[in-house]
């Protein structure tokens, strides 16, 4: 995989409450009051924990504005040099593909990566195509194992000053959901610079763009379907979800095609809707003996190993174990699949079309 070089902040109104008055405190109550970690009860370090890790996210996340302001910056001038030393000058057109997805540390899904370089390689000869991460935590991960990737707002950038003026940015993700909603920002921001009419920079379509998508995808996911499975057995799909998101909506359509394309095919997802529970009802009503447990995601990263088939017991395989169900697993993304990758492909040719 070729390695290619934010959300919306909400303000809160200040409280307009006068603060706490301070009182003194007892002798001895400092010392009641600070507490060694192996003093806390469980729930309170796992608060701990997750506070330390949105403070990591949210200084990564500072870190890599700034970063990406100074790209900018340094665009901007230079173009305005270019522009200074050679008024009136057309420059030819150079185009790019930027891949952009969550991202995953996991090796084995990682390879799901490759499977789509190859295959927009295949349709676009020639254009220069690089790769960003939307994740800051996954990039500072790899970045451990020695593999930098940079966000989307830095590559962008970089390409741009590589001299890239004509550049399609490539949604990995399923659906317009949050992670989509970022990027799209993103890019707009870079099109609102002054210069901006110097260059075209336009973003495809995510997966689930229409219903033609939705019953390919469908189609799809049924064909790798282990030839195991026997008449009576469902298919169970784990999609993410954003359930502050209008898009969340897309999955409840998903699973309407699904239905109507196998009786025993259903999708729900981790952190939308529909959820496990919708769909638990329907499998013991229809006699469903064995499911099929499969990621409706890019990748089989840590959503499929851990919340889809890990061996903990609020796992969907632990879940559906209990409740008496045969479960086996079938760890292959979305991205592995040549045929769901021609989807996101179609929209990256449409996006493309408009540079003619």
């Amino acid at each position: 995989m070729r390695i290619g070089s934010g959300p919306a902040a909400v303000n809160g109104d200040e409280s307009r409450e006068k603060p706490l008055e301070s009182k003194p405190l007892r002798e001895g109550a400092v010392s009641r009051l600070i507490r060694k970690p192996e003093d806390l009860p469980a729930r309170d370090i796992q608060l701990h924990t997750n506070v330390d890790k949105v403070m990591e996210e949210t200084m990564m996340k500072k870190k890599e504005i700034f970063l990406s302001v100074c790209f900018v910056f340094l665009i901007g001038f230079s173009a305005n040099l270019t522009l200074a030393g050679k008024h009136g000058e057309i420059k030819p057109q150079k185009e790019a593909i930027l891949l952009v997805a969550f991202g995953t540390t996991v090796p084995e899904a990682r390879k799901a990566f490759d499977q789509i370089e190859s295959q927009v390689k295949g349709v676009f000869p020639g254009v220069e195509v690089r790769w960003a991460f939307t994740s800051s935590i996954v990039r500072k991960k790899l970045l451990e194992q020695g593999v930098k990737l940079e966000p989307p707002t830095v590559a962008l950038a970089r390409l741009l000053e590589d001299g890239f003026n004509s550049v399609v940015v490539a949604s990995f993700h399923t659906i317009p959901g949050e992670e989509f909603h970022d990027l799209y920002k993103d890019v707009d921001a870079f099109r609102n610079m002054s210069d901006s009419h110097h260059r075209r920079i336009l973003v495809a379509r995510p997966l689930l763009s229409s219903r033609k998508h939705m019953e390919a995808a469908i189609d799809a996911m049924l064909e790798q379907t282990p030839k195991s499975r026997k008449p009576g057995d469902a298919i169970l799909l784990m999609g993410h979800g954003s359930e502050n998101q209008p898009a969340d909506a897309l999955y409840a359509a998903l699973n309407f095609y699904a239905q109507g394309k196998d009786s025993n095919l259903y999708i729900a997802t981790v952190a939308g809707q529909p959820t496990l529970d919708d769909v638990l009802p329907k499998l013991k009503k229809n006699g469903v003996k064995k499911v099929y447990l499969m990621p409706f995601m890019a990748v089989a990263g840590d959503h499929a190993r851990n919340d889809m088939c890990g061996d903990e017991k609020d796992s969907w395989k632990s879940i559906l174990t209990r409740d008496g169900f045969k479960v086996e697993c079938v760890m292959k993304g979305t991205a592995e699949n040549p045929e769901i990758v021609n989807l996101w492909i179609d929209n990256i040719v449409a996006a493309h079309s408009h540079f003619k």
